[in-house]
């Protein structure tokens, strides 16, 4: 009986499910929908507050004409009475453009004070270690820097040396930087110009070339065992260009290594790592001893060499003639001449310069993170290229050396 009474009233259940609408969907397995009409409660646990708040108002971000006309921004606002209203307001064209500017001011300038506090970020645009590595070289360029002709005034004298290291180290496009420091193109290529003429002034004043005791006292002891009297080690690096449009300029600065247009400069470093000689930039069909002749580094004049010291260079830089005047020797590597294999004693000697030379093309290497020097100088800034080089490569003096105490 209780089993036939059960299934009654099943059956009994089952045919008011079939009477209503609703019911009769949740039945046959379908999803349960609200009304058209139903209208959420306030729930007991749910916070109210005496005033009334609007929650959000949402704009976009580049309204199109079509955005202009009856749009409808829907604002949610809580009352004190437990009831949710939604609100309808048009907002006009004016409105719309104001509310973008507010958001733009909100967001800021790109400055150095943005990120004085992430020294990531600085070190990722600038390659200084933090803000106050970054401060000390705006100082090591004197009082003047904060004093230049012509300077705009727009964005401050510590915010132009960021905008124009940034162009150096990630290199940016102007249009890019204008964007990012909201000012305008033309005035980001006017900044740029200026620091690196500035730069490259003020940096040429600083004595690079150490003396022989500063050499000796800061050499790394395997070097000091095995090659005492070495001043420089000096290699050649080469830059790309963009090809020039002029013919005699493409043939000036083709080279036959790079097999593209290039500019080509001597680099010097001590035996620790540091650059102590920057030559000036020339056409990359030019040859390694004709900018070392170009240069005065073999001008008994200037003084650089003492006798008996020696130069450290590749196979490719045969310039021992060049010093021999000055009784200063230059190791390189030995060559063949003729013979189908070196001696023992030669190999051995060329393995032991080879691990020691290896620190100037460390140099370069660090000095090219600053991407201008990797990718291929525009047209119009080749006029710079040599003061762009001699800055780069500069700065690579104001980083942590790459050569231990031992190497």
């Amino acid at each position: 009986m209780q089993g036939s009474l059960c299934v009654v009233g099943l059956q009994e259940h089952f045919i008011r499910c079939a009477e209503d609408t609703s019911q009769r969907r949740f039945c046959n397995g379908e999803r349960a929908r609200l009304k058209e009409d139903a209208v959420p409660s306030v729930f007991p646990f749910t916070s109210t507050t005496s005033k009334r708040r609007q929650l959000v108002t949402r704009i976009p971000s580049q309204p199109s004409i079509c955005d202009y006309q009856g749009v409808q921004h829907e604002i949610i606002v809580e009352s004190s009475n437990d009831e949710t209203e939604n609100l309808e307001i048009e907002l006009t064209p004016d409105e719309l453009v104001s509310n973008e500017s507010v958001q733009c001011t909100l967001l800021g300038r790109f400055s150095i004070e943005n990120i004085r506090t992430d020294p990531k970020a600085i070190n990722y645009y600038t390659g200084f270690s933090n803000y106050d590595h970054f401060q000390f070289f705006f100082y090591c360029l004197g009082p003047a820097a904060s004093d230049l002709k012509n300077q705009p005034t727009i964005i401050s004298p510590l915010d132009q040396l960021f905008l124009t290291v940034i162009k150096l180290r990630q290199a940016k496009e102007d249009y890019e930087l204008s964007l990012m420091f909201e000012i305008s193109e033309s005035t980001v290529s006017k900044i740029i110009v200026m620091w690196i003429n500035f730069m490259y002034f003020q940096l040429k004043e600083l004595d690079i070339w150490p003396s022989r005791e500063i050499i000796d006292k800061n050499m790394p002891e395997d070097f000091q065992k095995k090659f005492p009297t070495t001043r420089v080690i000096l290699d050649a690096t080469e830059i790309p260009i963009q090809k020039p449009s002029d013919v005699n300029a493409q043939s000036i600065t083709w080279s036959s290594y790079k097999h593209r247009n290039t500019l080509k400069t001597m680099i010097g470093c001590t035996p620790r790592g540091a650059v102590s000689f920057i030559s000036e930039s020339f056409g990359g069909s030019a040859s390694n001893r004709q900018i070392i002749e170009c240069s005065n580094i073999i001008k008994p004049e200037s003084n650089m060499f003492l006798p008996k010291d020696s130069i450290m260079a590749d196979r490719g830089i045969m310039v021992q003639d060049l010093f021999a005047p000055m009784d200063v020797y230059v190791n390189t590597p030995t060559m063949l001449k003729g013979k189908s294999q070196l001696e023992p004693k030669d190999v051995v000697r060329d393995r032991r310069i080879a691990s020691k030379r290896i620190h100037v093309e460390r140099v370069i290497g660090l000095s090219k993170t600053y991407k201008i020097l990797s990718h291929p100088l525009p047209s119009s800034k080749c006029v710079l290229g040599s003061r762009i080089v001699f800055v780069c490569f500069s700065l690579s003096n104001f980083r942590k050396p790459i050569v231990d105490g031992y190497a």
